[in-house]
This record gives C-alpha cells, structure tokens and sequence, in this order.
C-alpha cells in the first residue's frame, strides 16, 4: 500500500474496522499480517482507526505492534504476543492478557486498570506511569523485585501462585 494518499489509508482503516472478524483476518492473510489476529476484535474508534493506519501503511515491514494509543479495553487477547510491542498510551482496561508473551513491551502511560495479566511473561516490560489500579498479577512473570513493589503501590494485585480459578 505504499503511495497512498493519509486519506485513502484513513478510509481503508476505517473499512478494515467495519468488517466482521473473519473478513478482517482474510484481509490480514493477504497483507500477510495474519499474525495480527488480534486486529479482528478491535473496535471501530479514531483511536483504533490511527492504529490500523500503522498497520496498513507498510504492512511488509511490521516487525513488532505499534499499539501506541489504540483502544483494546475489555478484549479477552489470552496468549497474544505483543513481544517488543509500543503499547504507551493504550487502552486495555478491563482486558484479559492471561498467559500472553509481553517480553519488552512499552506501556508508558497505558491504562492497564482491571485487567488480568495472570501467566503472563513480561520480562524487561516498561511500565512508566502506567495504570495499573486493580490490574491482576501472577508470580514469577518476569518482573524485578524492585518493578513487583512499583507496581503493588500503585495499585496492582499480585497472587500467591499463577493459578487460574
């Protein structure tokens, strides 16, 4: 899609956004970003339509999600892989992240209030100013003692052991 005009890509984005999920995914397998599923579940939104517009723009040369800003609050994204993932800003309150591989991932400033990042992996994860008021924790996730205590101020709940109820 390279040498479109921001307007076409806006409307493609939002078309994208208006299909049903397995359209969705059938447009990400020709674009060859099937590996994006997670794409399918999001809503239609202007933060999600700037989002989508990353995705198309050079769909070749996605190497990691550029989530920065979109809103994913309330998505159940269970084993997604966001390794290397720009999620500042993002919206994912709510969300279930449960045994999901957040290796490096950036949530500078991302509302992750209420969700469940039980089992999840999230070794070297950047978590400046991020909300994480009730947010659900596991043990042995990756996070440094120092991270651990952080994020307990502010609000995170960690469990005693990594079972799921």
């Amino acid at each position: 899609m390279l040498n479109i005009s921001t307007q076409d890509l806006r409307h493609a984005a939002i078309q994208f956004l208006q299909q049903s999920p397995p359209q969705r995914l059938q447009i990400l397998k020709e674009l060859g970003i099937a590996r994006y599923e997670f794409l399918t579940k999001i809503r239609l939104n202007e933060a999600n339509i700037i989002c989508i517009i990353r995705f198309l723009q050079y769909p070749s040369k996605l190497k990691f999600p550029n989530l920065m800003g979109a809103d994913l609050s309330g998505l159940i994204l269970d084993g997604v892989n966001f390794i290397k993932g720009n999620l500042s800003g993002a919206n994912l309150q709510g969300s279930s992240l449960v045994n999901a591989d957040l290796l490096f991932v950036n949530f500078t400033r991302a509302n992750l209030r209420n969700a469940d990042l039980r089992c999840a992996t999230v070794n070297e994860t950047i978590w400046l100013d991020t909300l994480v008021d009730e947010c659900k924790f596991g043990t042995g996730i990756g996070l440094t003692k120092l991270q651990r205590q952080d994020l307990q101020r502010r609000g995170a709940r960690f469990n005693h052991s990594d079972d799921l109820d």
